[in-house]
C-alpha cells in the first residue's frame, strides 16, 4: 500500500470514529433529548482566521451533538490580524450569531506609530522589549500597558454585556462560555454571570497576566489586572484550559483556587477538515510550515541545521523544499533572504484554513517551531494537533523535555529538538529526508491515542462542563 492510501485510509477511520455519535456521547455521559441553550462569547469568530478562533469555532460545530446550541455573541467589526472568509460556510446553519460594535484602538495606533492602515497587529506583532522600539512605538506600548486593561479589546463591554442580557431572555439561554483571549471576553461573562446568576464556565487558550504576549504594565496598572484576572478565576464555576501549562500558571498565581476548578481540555484536529487528496508525491523532499513568524519565534536553528547538512554534504539545496505559509514579521523575512538556499525556499502569505490543511496533506514532513522564552516548555499550540491530523512527520523545534515533547511521544508523530540543539536538529531532518528518498517507513503514528483528539472529543468535555458533570 502506498503513502496516499495509507493516509486515506487513515483519515476515513477517524472520520468514522468522529462521526460515531454512541461512542463519543456514552463517553461523556450527556443527554441530547433535551437541548438546552448556551451563550458563546468570543471575540476571534468567522470571518476572524488565524489559530485562535479554530477552538471555538469546533465547539459552537459539534455541542449540538451533546445537547447544547450555541448562540454566539462576537464583534461586528473586529481588527483582525488575519481574515478567512471561507470559515462562514463552517458556522452550522441555524445557529444565531450576534455581532456588535467595538471600539477599536489599533486604528489609532498605527496612525501613531506610522504603520499603514492594512498591517495586521495583533500581540505578536507588538514588540514586548525597548530594545529595537521606535520613540512613538514605546509611547504607544506605554499607553496600551497603562490604559487598556485586561487588553485592546475592552472597548466592547460597552455592546457586549446590554447584548449578552438581551441574548439571555431572548433565547432562555441555561449557561455561559467565553473563549479568552482576549481576556475582555472574560470580563464581559462576568457581568453576566453577576447579573444573572447562570452557570460559566470559562475557556483560556493562554494565560493572562505574566505570559509572554503580556504586556509589561508598572505597579498600578499590573494590580488592577491581575485582580481582574483573580476574579475572573474565583467567579467562573468551571475554568476549560486548553493546555495544562495553563492551570500550572493560574494555580501557581493563586493556591487560593479549588483544584475542582479546573479542567484540561486539549485542542484537536477535525478529521472532517482533511480532503481526500490524490498525490504521485513530490520531486524533492517537501517541508512545509504553517502560522505566523515573529519575535521570538524564528526559523534560525532550523536553518542553521540545514546548512549544516549541505556543509557535511548530506542533503544539496536541490534535494528539498522549505515551503512557509502564513504571516512573517520584516526580521523573519530578512532570515529567509540570508540563507544559502533561497531558490529551496517557497514564502506563501496567510491563506484560508481548508486550503492550508490540504498543504499539509501535500508536504513529506511538518515544521513546528515554538517560541523560545522560560514558557516554552508548558505551551502546546493549536497547531501542533492539526499537524499529527495530517499524518505527516513532525520536526519539531521546541524544549525537549516540555509539554510538546510529552504530546510528539505519547502519539509517536515526530521528533524535537532545542533551538540549541542544530546538530540532533540537522540528524532528525537528514533520518526524514532519507526515509522519504528510499521510500522506507520509520515514521509510525499511534492512531489509538491520535483519535483521541478529535475536535469533537472536546467539544463533549465542554458540555459536560456546562451541566456540572
Amino acid at each position: 500500500m502506498n503513502c496516499c492510501s495509507e493516509m486515506c485510509t487513515f483519515v476515513q477511520n477517524i472520520v468514522r470514529n468522529a462521526t460515531s455519535g454512541f461512542n463519543i456521547l456514552s463517553i461523556f455521559n450527556v443527554n441530547i433529548s433535551a437541548v438546552k441553550n448556551v451563550l458563546v462569547i468570543a471575540y476571534y469568530f468567522p470571518p476572524s482566521g488565524g489559530p485562535g478562533v479554530q477552538r471555538v469555532l469546533k465547539h459552537v460545530q459539534y455541542l449540538r451533538d451533546f445537547g447544547w446550541n450555541p448562540i454566539v455573541l462576537t464583534v461586528a467589526n473586529g481588527d483582525f490580524p488575519a481574515r478567512d472568509e471561507s470559515l462562514l460556510t463552517k458556522i452550522p446553519s441555524g445557529i444565531h450569531v450576534e455581532r456588535t460594535e467595538i471600539y477599536e484602538p489599533y486604528t489609532l495606533y498605527r496612525k501613531f506609530t506610522g504603520k499603514t492602515a492594512d498591517t495586521p497587529i495583533d500581540v505578536n506583532t507588538i514588540k514586548k522589549d525597548s530594545q529595537g522600539r521606535t520613540f512613538t512605538e514605546s509611547v504607544a506600548e506605554f499607553i496600551r500597558a497603562t490604559f487598556f486593561i485586561p487588553d485592546a479589546r475592552v472597548g466592547w463591554l460597552a455592546t457586549a454585556v446590554p447584548a449578552g442580557l438581551r441574548l439571555i431572555k431572548e433565547y432562555n439561554i441555561q449557561a455561559i462560555y467565553n473563549s479568552s483571549p482576549p481576556y475582555t471576553t472574560a470580563l464581559i461573562a462576568r457581568q453576566l454571570k453577576r447579573r444573572t446568576g447562570l452557570r460559566w464556565v470559562t475557556g483560556f487558550r493562554d494565560p493572562w497576566t505574566g505570559f509572554l504576549t503580556s504586556p509589561k504594565r508598572w505597579m498600578l496598572p499590573a494590580t488592577i489586572d491581575r485582580a481582574l484576572e483573580h476574579s475572573v478565576f474565583r467567579e467562573a464555576d468551571a475554568i476549560e484550559c486548553a493546555w495544562e501549562g495553563i492551570i500550572n500558571d493560574i494555580r501557581g498565581k493563586f493556591p487560593d483556587l479549588s483544584s475542582e476548578k479546573f479542567h484540561h481540555v486539549p485542542n484537536g484536529f477535525d478529521a472532517l477538515d482533511y480532503p481526500a487528496i490524490e498525490t504521485k508525491g513530490n520531486q524533492r523532499f517537501t517541508i512545509t510550515y504553517t502560522g505566523s513568524m515573529y519575535g521570538r519565534r524564528t526559523p534560525i536553528s532550523f536553518f542553521a541545521a540545514l546548512e549544516l547538512l549541505i556543509q557535511r554534504g548530506e542533503l544539496k539545496a536541490t534535494d528539498f523544499h522549505a515551503r512557509f505559509i502564513g504571516r512573517f514579521g520584516a526580521e523573519i523575512h530578512a532570515m529567509f533572504e540570508q540563507t544559502s538556499f533561497q531558490g529551496s525556499l517557497e514564502i506563501i502569505g496567510y491563506m484560508p484554513h481548508e486550503e492550508s490543511i490540504r498543504q499539509l496533506l501535500l508536504s513529506d514532513a511538518l515544521l513546528l517551531v515554538v517560541d523560545e522564552s522560560k514558557e516554552s516548555e508548558k505551551i502546546v499550540p493549536g497547531k501542533v494537533y492539526e499537524y499529527i491530523g495530517a499524518g505527516k512527520p513532525i520536526i519539531a523545534v521546541a524544549p525537549p523535555n516540555g509539554a510538546i515533547a510529552d504530546l510528539l511521544r505519547e502519539t509517536q508523530t515526530g521528533r524535537i529538538a532545542h533551538q540549541s540543539e542544530v546538530e540532533q536538529l540537522a540528524d532528525i531532518i537528514r533520518d526524514y529526508y532519507v526515509d522519504w528518498k528510499h521510500g522506507t517507513s520509520i515514521f509510525a503514528p499511534n492512531r489509538n491515542v491520535i483519535d483521541r483528539y478529535e475536535r469533537k472529543n472536546a467539544a463533549g468535555q465542554l458540555a459536560a462542563l456546562l451541566v456540572g458533570q
